[in-house]
């Protein structure tokens, strides 16, 4: 069974967490299960960037993204090349670490 090892972040996961996920699961769905609050104003339907990570390690271990994502990550605070939307990444059969960025843009509770 694959793990995730989430790295540590100041606000959502201060001392980080190794987790057990199962292939075909989203990293986001693996984090709220195991009580890391990451942020998904759309509800998981590809429409904001409130879950976006950067996979450090095990990234092309994924499937690719889709280009509606892509298309969404465009907008992320902080892109990098290994970031993905939490809510579309979904793990495969490599064990993942996932950074967990500083900052996210959510236009819900920013009252945009």
């Amino acid at each position: 069974m694959p793990t995730i090892r989430f790295l540590p972040n100041q606000d959502i996961c201060p001392e980080g967490k190794d987790v057990e996920a199962k292939a075909g699961e989203t990293i986001l769905d693996v984090a709220l299960r195991n009580h890391i609050h990451l942020e998904h104003a759309c509800e998981k339907s590809c429409a904001c960037t409130t879950c976006h990570v950067v996979v450090r390690e095990g990234f092309d271990s994924m499937a690719e993204s889709t280009e509606d994502e892509d298309d969404m990550l465009d907008k992320a605070w902080g892109l990098e090349p290994e970031s993905r939307l939490g809510c579309q990444a979904k793990v495969a059969d490599g064990d993942l670490v996932v950074e967990i960025p500083k900052y996210t843009l959510n236009m819900v509770s920013e009252n945009h």
